[in-house]
């Protein structure tokens, strides 16, 4: 079966923005593939962001998934951070990724170009982004016009690691509100429950680390490091 990763900001409650533009064609695709949707709150640390409140927009956003239809026996829902292999792996890419082509990403100039302090964490966003889908052996990746930049670097990484109107717009309105009510009611319930997504995310994560060692296990053999007492 093809095995899709995709991921999201924690930016706090799912809004219309991300169903519409990602979450409704996640629930779709969970019935016709394996399926990996991850939080990627490691990405939001790359720029300036509210230590505070991480947290509960990474909770939020976990409640907005589950409440949008995305069903923890049909696809794995779990927190970047929670999986430590996606930074391993993310290192160990580090050591085959041109400087030079990361500083062409265009992302990255326009984000630098907005601060003082460039972080190196910026710069290596879509090194981490790679790693994110390489440690799932993902076949589909369903990403933004936004990100197509940083798929083709990614390509490259894995070679070298293997070698309207008024009247249109009111019923637009309310055809959302009808279809995103269901959605809001599911998620006051999940808001009501946080430890019951908080074990969502557990389990979530623990599927994932099974399917990550996999993976870094032959990074490690391949990259002639010695084993060690997780291998």
């Amino acid at each position: 079966m093809t095995r899709v990763f995709s991921g999201i900001q924690p930016s706090g409650e799912l809004h219309v923005g991300n169903y519409l533009g990602a979450v409704q064609n996640w629930v779709r695709l969970q019935h016709q593939h394996e399926c990996l949707f991850c939080i990627v709150d490691l990405h939001a640390v790359t720029q300036p962001y509210d230590v505070a409140t991480l947290r509960q927009r990474t909770l939020d956003m976990a409640i907005g998934l589950l409440a949008a239809g995305l069903d923890p026996e049909r696809c794995i829902v779990f927190v970047q951070s929670h999986v430590p292999e996606h930074t391993e792996l993310n290192w160990l890419l580090n050591t085959v990724t041109p400087l030079g082509e990361l500083e062409r990403q265009t992302q990255f100039k326009d984000k630098a170009q907005r601060q003082e302090s460039v972080p190196a964490g910026l710069l290596n966003y879509p090194v981490l982004q790679a790693a994110d889908v390489l440690l799932y052996r993902a076949s589909l990746v369903p990403v933004g016009e936004d990100q197509l930049q940083h798929l083709e670097l990614m390509r490259e990484i894995a070679r070298r690691w293997n070698a309207g109107c008024l009247d249109c717009k009111r019923v637009l309105a309310d055809n959302m509100i009808a279809a995103l009510a269901p959605i809001r009611e599911r998620a006051v319930k999940l808001q009501a429950d946080p430890a019951r997504v908080h074990a969502t995310l557990r389990r979530g994560a623990v599927k994932a680390r099974a399917l990550a060692r996999e993976t870094m296990a032959e990074v490690r053999r391949r990259m002639g490091l010695l084993e060690g007492a997780t291998d």
